[in-house]
């Protein structure tokens, strides 16, 4: 298969696309997106599987589901959090893993809620169209490149793709659509746009409550509590920021559900949390965004051992340990986590 990169040189960059898309209207948007679909076209969505990548992928499928032959949905990341497999089952979203997707079925690819330098299983797809709400990432190219990064959530783009195209969804798409706004808009306590706010409401009329609630109430499995005491037992506060590193935990995702939840602590303008699944150190950052970027402090710190990035009031790294200085991949505690980041945040 041709590598994206391979292109580079014959293609228009990334940022003058980027930039051609975002001065269209929604309408001449919809149009350039659906140009690049035949009727015979194999289509694969490929995601990073979390509510708002769910949701858009759904959203997607349902804008080319009588445009094309075959449309799946496929993501590389195990969907271990309870919330997000409540989504997946109770909405009947139709996603596969990415390993075993025997890619030369498919004649057409889109990435959604991502770049291909997001993820390395990422980087050697030719995608025809990238739709995202993260800072524009430069080393590849599509024919169609839609990136916002002042959306607070990607699910708000492609409601603008189905109001343009006149459709209206269904209970389980604007449930979908509609939980996705909120786990990536932090229920609007974050980043957002008053476009977001306006497909939010949009999208209440005609949302399954109850459905919501019970994706919204799955959270927590009883064996993972034993991460809260690990987290109580290890956490330091410095100069009103959190740091704490949990050990070895089995999925990741927990360490998302605990830095969300120390976030609520009273004053507290960081929370920084970290714990070690198989060979990788995982940090997740919070903040509440004023003068602060997450995004930006974990690209400045962690950057340099592996992928790290994100937006300004979360972000995230994932670090081989291997990567890191010798003093630091051996018994990593709390203390090594705060030296980290001490002459970054002082």
């Amino acid at each position: 298969m041709t590598t994206k990169n391979s292109k580079e040189s014959e293609s228009p960059s990334n940022n003058k696309i980027a930039r051609h898309i975002k001065r269209l209207s929604n309408k001449e948007r919809l149009k350039a997106f659906l140009s690049l679909f035949k009727r015979e076209d194999r289509v694969l969505i490929v995601i990073v599987a979390d509510p708002d990548s769910m949701a858009s992928a759904f959203a997607v499928k349902r804008l080319l589901s009588r445009r094309v032959s075959e449309i799946t949905i496929c993501h590389p990341n195990q969907i271990k959090r309870l919330n997000n497999i409540a989504m997946r089952d109770i909405l009947k979203i139709p996603l596969q893993p990415f390993r075993g997707t025997k890619r030369d079925e498919y004649s057409k690819f889109i990435l959604l809620d991502s770049q291909p330098p997001h993820k390395k299983e990422f980087l050697n797809i030719n995608f025809d169209a990238v739709i995202d709400h993260h800072p524009l990432t430069e080393g590849w190219t599509a024919s169609f490149i839609d990136v916002r990064e002042e959306y607070g959530a990607n699910c708000t783009m492609l409601h603008e793709y189905l109001k343009a195209a006149r459709i209206k969804p269904s209970a389980a798409l604007a449930t979908a659509m509609f939980y996705g706004i909120k786990v990536d808009t932090h229920n609007f306590t974050h980043r957002a746009t008053p476009a977001d706010i306006l497909c939010f409401q949009t999208l209440f009329k005609r949302i399954n409550k109850y459905w919501l609630n019970k994706i919204e109430q799955s959270d927590i499995r009883k064996a993972e509590l034993k991460y809260f005491r690990a987290a109580f037992s290890n956490l330091k506060v410095k100069k009103n920021r959190i740091y704490c590193h949990i050990g070895r935990v089995t999925n990741p995702d927990i360490l998302v559900v605990i830095a969300d939840f120390l976030t609520h602590v009273h004053d507290i303008g960081w929370t920084i949390i970290s714990g070690q699944v198989g060979e990788k150190l995982i940090v997740i950052f919070r903040c509440d965004g004023y003068r602060k970027n997450a995004g930006k402090l974990a690209q400045r710190v962690l950057g340099q051992y592996g992928p790290a990035g994100g937006h300004k009031e979360s972000a995230r790294a994932e670090i081989p340990m291997k990567n890191l200085p010798e003093r630091l991949s051996k018994d990593f505690e709390t203390r090594h986590l705060i030296r980290l980041f001490m002459k970054h945040l002082d």
